[in-house]
């Protein structure tokens, strides 16, 4: 089994992706610790700022020695030299807000998982015909589940995956879900500023633990 698909499978799972970024060293490392005692075995961290590379050294060497198992993705890539940077540093995965062409040859060349965000038809049709099998629609709140069931017919071999605004009730998971969605991406609903802020890490690794059963309970 290629790589790329293992880390599909491990998401597919999972029936999310957490994603998340904090200039501070510190918290990001205490989030990534709540994230996996919630049972999580794959995470986005994103590439926002200056602080972030630094940051996700730190993750990995982290993940090394304390959390076996653990995939460890990189978000908002926007170009080949911040992949590069990144996959040096140890990443395992790629995601990014838009389809970038050089982003998807480099990956699809080296068996790496990439998810580009699309929002148009056109969008996705050029990912699908670079080879993609993963599409993360962003944002999702914007388009909405019902944008997902309109298209989904038209791209019966690609997997879909909501991020941006996704919400963690049941009634906005169960919406994706009976879409056709494969998993949703949860960021700021899920990992919010202000638990980040307090230091909330108890209440991180709770919810985050609430919405992976509550997804395990959709999916049956």
């Amino acid at each position: 089994m290629s790589k790329s698909q293992q880390i599909i499978d491990v998401i597919i799972a999972q029936g999310m992706l957490p994603l998340y970024f904090n200039a501070d060293e510190k918290v990001s490392v205490e989030v990534l610790r709540a994230v996996y005692k919630a049972g999580v075995k794959a995470i986005e961290y994103t590439n926002r700022g200056e602080a972030a590379l630094k940051n996700f050294h730190k993750l990995v060497e982290v993940r090394n020695s304390e959390m076996s198992g653990l995939l460890l993705g990189v978000g908002t890539v926007k170009n080949l030299q911040q992949v590069q940077d990144y996959l040096k540093a140890g990443a395992d995965f790629l995601v990014s807000p838009g389809f970038v062409k050089e982003i998807a040859d480099y990956a699809i060349a080296n068996d790496i998982f990439y998810a580009p965000g699309c929002m148009t038809p056109s969008e996705i049709i050029a990912a699908e015909n670079a080879g993609i099998k993963f599409i993360k629609l962003f944002p999702g709140d914007m388009l909405g589940s019902k944008y997902l069931t309109s298209i989904k017919d038209i791209f019966p071999k690609l997997l879909f995956m909501p991020t941006g605004g996704v919400d963690t009730t049941k009634e906005n998971i169960e919406g994706w879900y009976n879409a056709g969605v494969c998993a949703v991406g949860m960021g700021s609903k899920l990992i919010s500023k202000k638990l980040m802020e307090a230091k909330d890490y108890l209440t991180i690794e709770n919810e985050t633990k609430k919405v992976l059963e509550l997804i395990a309970s959709i999916k049956k």
